[in-house]
């Protein structure tokens, strides 16, 4: 079986570094922020004006004021700080963001991705998605490996609308963890249920397999 949605935000969690500013999309994203280890202190930032993002609050914690650009209600850590959406956006566009965890609908194997608009379907537009793959440090694109009817997700070419262009590197799926490079999807890691094979079927994008691939630490 393909890991759940917190296995997979759990493992994502590792790629954070102590003193890291973060900013988390929609999605599974947002359960990253559940799985902070103890002794990994970060900022996490949000488009609407909060700096020092908590995890999802219990039921008694709950606050309607406090929400995310998501609009989750969310909790606030020591010392958080709140201000205007477009000083929120000053910080990503100035390049203060060391990390951003976005969800996507397709990534291709040029590291081009595809967030935002399904055609068809009511959008209220892009939101931070485009300041924040180009003024982050480092991108991570977190997602189920295939969609509802089991299609691929990573691959050759995107087939939706852009949200931008040869900007992801990193790619964690329920499937496995995947680097962009050299126009191909390389396989790090794969989920402890699912095989290479598996993969290797549900990857429509070019992939190329190590001789040892890891299993994922979830």
């Amino acid at each position: 079986m393909p890991l759940n949605r917190d296995q997979l935000a759990k493992r994502i969690s590792a790629e954070i570094q102590d003193g890291d500013y973060v900013n988390l999309g929609i999605g599974i994203p947002t359960l990253v922020a559940n799985h902070i280890p103890e002794d990994v202190h970060i900022l996490l930032q949000t488009e609407n004006g909060l700096l020092g993002m908590g995890a999802y609050p219990t039921e008694h914690e709950v606050d309607p004021d406090l929400i995310n650009a998501g609009k989750e209600t969310i909790t606030e850590s020591l010392g958080a700080s709140y201000f205007s959406s477009e000083d929120s956006f000053a910080m990503i566009r100035g390049g203060h963001i060391d990390l951003t965890i976005l969800g996507a609908f397709e990534v291709d194997e040029q590291g081009s991705i595809a967030s935002w608009m399904v055609p068809g379907k009511l959008v209220k537009g892009m939101g931070g998605a485009m300041d924040l793959v180009a003024g982050t440090k480092r991108i991570i694109v977190a997602m189920t490996h295939t969609d509802k009817d089991g299609n691929p997700k990573l691959l050759s070419r995107c087939n939706l609308p852009l949200t931008a262009q040869h900007c992801i590197t990193d790619v964690f799926t329920d499937y496995g963890y995947f680097k962009i490079k050299n126009g191909a999807f390389h396989l790090l890691e794969h989920a402890p249920d699912v095989s290479i094979q598996q993969i290797q079927q549900a990857t429509q994008g070019k992939l190329i397999v190590a001789d040892s691939v890891a299993e994922m630490n979830v």
